[in-house]
């Protein structure tokens, strides 16, 4: 990836799986406990307690419980689980807003009256940031979205209204039902009861408030939204949206999103299988020139794994040379990939002779591989160098180029072995023009021209596949490790394959070092990215240590040997015709939401600090 696509994968860090609501609803009510005993002075701590959960804690579960049912009978779609992890974190502000103006009274002389306009701007404060997430997940129009954002808002405002006595200051009375269920200052605690200043005319304030932080609110998402609409025509919100709902929920609405902006592509899909002459399909490799991204299993994500649940032999579905261009927009888009592996598959002509493998290298490139009958298998490497993906138009190239050497059929892998993360400016990214493409493209030319002059001769494979205790946390997807080991006239080459993204520098070579019972080997990883739904960043060897991954490796290799028999092979390619992110596409992205975040701290500060000034004024005016 780029820089700039760098930068804006970064922000994952700060991306969280929602807890279940009853977690939520459990430790809100459980601060609120905690912040009674605090706040409140009665004789008993349990009393205290109490008091916390229920003027603390009663708008918070009134909240998480009936946003969703509010948010969604008006066509929204916010979730139980982030209903109630959005009213703690307001529960969170409130407390916080409160404890810092208690302390603020004590050492000043402003007194009770600065905790209650305190509260009151806590309150709006909450109301705006609802209001916020609100729009973003579920798409409402602002007076619509202000139903469901104002339920915990009005929930403690109502609590306030009926514990701190405020209707006596009403010149009606009401009726004896009324002031028995809006004025009870007496089964108040003391601190409630005593808020004197809390009179009709502060919840005028609190509304008046209220409509000029929903403003600051709307301003804040129009002018943030306009770079998204100018650039790529669709809004910022619902690109929040999507993402939300996939990081917390699991949901597939980014995916809506990546349509609106995708492209139609033309991909060539190749296939290599491997079969026993008696019949019976014992490896297959599957390359679409496509990349399994953007994260988690949204679009091709997960792309290695559904490859890999069609091949009656074992699979090895290695990277392609292709960027985050060619990431497939829906999970929809698998389907027509895997249908053209199949129909490829199908049309294969089988022969019982392959060449040694050969490696060369051209400047930074290093290319392994060996042929099968009229095709090649190849794997292109820059380690110890540091690289990320390979343009698609680098790797068409390298392939047009190694066919020239009388290949009927080449399957060029990027091994994706070698990379340092993040960091830095320059992450590895081999576009056309570069050195590295040129590296890549002669390197690709001269093993084609070898392999296509190589004897050929019967041969050998044996496999092996561990599908390890590790998870995608630690760097390795569902299909594990997998080894195959192809033998030529004595000659043996493994092909080990990780289901990672990426390698730390450095482990592709100890590898390489540690596996000395085959004459040659060679490591890839799948560039999988179901490692990256909460973490940018997640390199195999990141987590593990490489002596671990080493030793399991070795093994797998030994037991592939032990799985060597006679086979017979061929490959062949098809194109398929899917929708993609698209030629720079995702640089815009990227680009558009970058400069967004960089200017979205400063106007939301900038915003905040306008309607923190607009409120001084309102008490101001209203004390006149």
């Amino acid at each position: 990836m780029t820089t700039t696509q760098g930068n804006l994968a970064s922000l994952s860090r700060f991306v969280f799986r929602a807890p279940s609501w009853y977690s939520s609803v459990g430790f809100a009510l459980l601060i609120a406990a905690i912040a009674g005993v605090a706040a409140f002075d009665s004789r008993f701590v349990f009393e205290d307690a109490w008091e916390g959960l229920f003027y603390i804690g009663i708008p918070t579960v009134v909240a998480s419980v009936f946003t969703p049912y509010v948010d969604r009978k008006l066509g929204g779609q916010l979730s139980r689980n982030q209903a109630s992890l959005l009213a703690l974190a307001c529960e969170l502000v409130t407390i916080g807003v409160l404890t810092v103006a208690g302390f603020v009274a004590f050492v000043t002389p402003l007194g009770q009256e600065f905790v209650v306009d305190a509260l009151l701007v806590a309150l709006a404060s909450i109301f705006a940031l609802r209001l916020f997430v609100i729009m973003a997940v579920s798409r409402q129009r602002l007076v619509v979205a202000s139903a469901a954002a104002s339920i915990q808002t009005a929930s403690a405002a109502l609590l306030l209204f009926v514990y701190s006595g405020a209707m006596r200051y009403m010149e009606f009375g009401g009726g004896p039902i009324a002031r028995a269920f809006l004025f009870r200052p007496d089964e108040a605690p003391r601190r409630i009861a005593e808020m004197q200043y809390a009179d009709p005319g502060k919840f005028g304030l609190l509304a008046l408030i209220c409509v000029v932080y929903a403003g600051c609110v709307w301003l804040f998402l129009t002018v943030i939204d306009q770079p998204w609409k100018r650039s790529l025509g669709v809004s910022v919100l619902d690109f929040v949206r999507g993402f939300i709902g996939h990081v917390a929920e699991g949901s597939r609405e980014l995916e809506t999103f990546f349509e609106d902006i995708g492209e139609d592509a033309i991909v060539p899909v190749t296939v290599l299988s491997v079969r026993r002459p008696e019949g019976g399909e014992k490896a297959r490799f599957v390359l679409p020139m496509l990349h399994p991204g953007p994260m988690g299993d949204i679009g091709g994500g997960n792309l290695p794994r559904r490859i890999a649940e069609q091949a009656d032999g074992l699979a090895f579905p290695p990277h392609a040379t292709a960027g985050h261009d060619f990431n497939l927009v829906t999970e929809r888009e698998v389907e027509t990939v895997i249908d053209t592996a199949e129909t490829a598959y199908q049309r294969i002509e089988y022969g019982a002779t392959a060449t040694e493998s050969v490696r060369l290298t051209e400047g930074d490139a290093t290319l392994t591989g060996q042929a099968f009958g009229d095709g090649a298998f190849l794997a292109s490497t820059f380690s110890p160098e540091f690289a990320d993906d390979v343009e698609y138009a680098v790797g068409l190239s390298a392939v047009a180029e190694a066919r020239t050497g009388d290949l009927d059929e080449v399957m060029l892998a990027d091994a994706h072995n070698c990379n340092n993360g993040l960091a830095g400016e320059d992450l590895g990214h081999v576009v056309p023009g570069s050195q590295r493409s040129f590296d890549m493209i002669d390197g690709a030319r001269d093993a084609g021209a070898r392999l296509a002059a190589a004897t050929r001769k019967p041969f050998e494979c044996g496999v092996a596949w561990d599908e390890t205790d590790w998870e995608p946390e630690d760097g390795i997807g569902p299909l594990g490790i997998r080894v195959a080991v192809f033998d030529v006239d004595g000659q043996q080459t493994a092909y080990v394959f990780v289901d990672g993204n990426n390698m730390v520098p450095g482990l592709r070579e100890r590898i390489v070092d540690a596996v000395d019972t085959v004459d040659r080997v060679e490591v890839l990883t799948t560039d999988t990215h179901v490692v990256n739904t909460m973490e940018a960043e997640n390199q195999v060897g990141d987590v593990i240590p490489e002596a671990e991954i080493v030793a399991a490796i070795e093994d797998l290799v030994e037991r592939a040997k032990a799985d060597l028999e006679p086979v017979e092979a061929g490959m062949e390619t098809e194109s398929a015709e899917v929708t993609v992110f698209g030629n720079d596409r995702t640089e815009m992205l990227a680009s558009t939401a970058n400069a967004a975040v960089s200017m979205g701290a400063p106007l939301a500060g900038a915003i905040i600090t306008a309607a923190l000034s607009v409120s001084a004024l309102i008490f101001l005016v209203a004390r006149l």
